[in-house]
């Protein structure tokens, strides 16, 4: 029997983009991509974290570009949630395959596809150990997943919010187009409102700072890197106050 490493928090919330889902493709699920990152996320259950997750739904349908291109925008939102239930049951299906107990909870009822956000019952999901996925961002357009993770994270009490990139951390710029784009180790949430730094938007990291909750950027694209962090290696990015 393998020794299980020690971990630095106990509840944590995983956000990760829709787009992350697409693997090689240009849209929607590709099932081998969301199978690795179940197994991420089952890497980490096994160490006894309780797991929060939200994820976008970007590779589906973005409110923000439906609005682009005409459609009015509290519209456009409502189908951008509706497309992270769809990830959310992919991922959800993924995990329980895995043999982890999952729970999709969505912020607009829909009884006979996942449960209703109710806070006390989400909890308790997590005190039993199973991985709670919350769907349909907060219920109210205008809002994104980002703002949707930050929120959920503060009431379940989460100890840490893990965004999962396609990088190992926060970069002044873009790395994949400049050569001399410059990590940071550690940032504060008023730096990356004042450099306008990628990492989540402006409202989301208002809210993280408000609650000094803590957000771990790192690569989801790193094999074991969600564990690793955990497990006080890795490489990442920590903002912080």
């Amino acid at each position: 029997m393998t020794e299980t490493p020690p971990k630095s928090y106990d509840r944590v919330m995983l956000k990760i983009s829709g787009e992350a889902l697409m693997g090689d493709t240009s849209y929607g699920l590709h099932p081998p991509t969301v199978q690795r990152i179940a197994r991420e996320v089952k890497t980490v259950h096994d160490m006894g974290v309780e797991i929060c997750m939200v994820i976008g739904g970007g590779n589906i349908f973005r409110g923000l570009q439906g609005s682009a291109q005409g459609m009015e925008r509290t519209t456009a939102d409502y189908m951008g949630m509706l497309a992270t239930v769809m990830n959310a049951l992919a991922m959800q299906s993924a995990l329980e395959e895995l043999g982890i107990h999952t729970r999709v909870i969505s912020a607009i009822p829909m009884d006979q596809v996942c449960e209703p956000y109710i806070r006390r019952r989400a909890v308790r999901h997590l005190e039993k150990k199973r991985v709670c996925i919350f769907a349909a961002g907060t219920g109210n357009p205008y809002f994104t997943t980002d703002t949707a993770a930050t929120l959920r994270a503060n009431e379940m009490a989460c100890q840490a919010i893990f965004k999962g990139t396609k990088v190992d951390g926060v970069y002044d710029k873009d790395p994949k187009k400049h050569v001399d784009a410059k990590r940071y180790d550690t940032v504060t949430y008023d730096e990356v409102l004042q450099k306008h730094l990628a990492v989540m938007d402006a409202s989301a990291i208002a809210l993280a700072r408000d609650n000094n909750l803590p957000i771990i950027v790192f690569s989801l694209d790193e094999p074991g890197g969600f564990r690793g962090i955990l497990a006080g290696k890795g490489t990442y990015t920590k903002v912080h106050g």
